[in-house]
């Protein structure tokens, strides 16, 4: 089975750290990027299975997007504030999960999660 790879463009330099402490004892290859565009070729170049993307840095409509350009990837979405509105709409985008920004284990849960629906999916 192919070793599992997840990309993280988060805001907040502090939460990222400990994203990528947490996700580097389950996946074998973890990419933290600093903008979109970046995310867009890391995702490309490394054919990553797991996006988790700060809904600070990245709208609703480049969760479609991606969606759309990477069929065969889950995207969990993060964000500072409890915003229902926001989340059903990065949901109804495509995301397979919205999180807490500040909800480490809960990331982590998501992405594992993800990761786990894509491989079945695929199988």
């Amino acid at each position: 089975m192919q070793p599992l790879s997840v990309v993280l463009l988060q805001g907040d330099s502090s939460i990222a750290q400990s994203l990528v402490a947490s996700l580097c004892s389950c996946f074998h290859a973890v990419h933290a990027v600093p903008s979109v565009e970046e995310l867009r070729s890391t995702v490309a170049k490394n054919r990553a299975e797991v996006a988790i993307l700060d809904m600070e840095l990245v709208p609703v409509s480049e969760v479609e997007a991606f969606c759309r350009d990477f069929p065969a990837l889950r995207i969990v979405c993060t964000h500072r504030l409890a915003d229902e509105e926001m989340w059903t709409a990065a949901l109804s985008a495509g995301a397979a999960d919205v999180c807490p920004s500040s909800d480490t284990r809960g990331i982590l849960a998501a992405a594992v999660r993800s990761a786990s629906m894509g491989r079945s999916a695929a199988a």
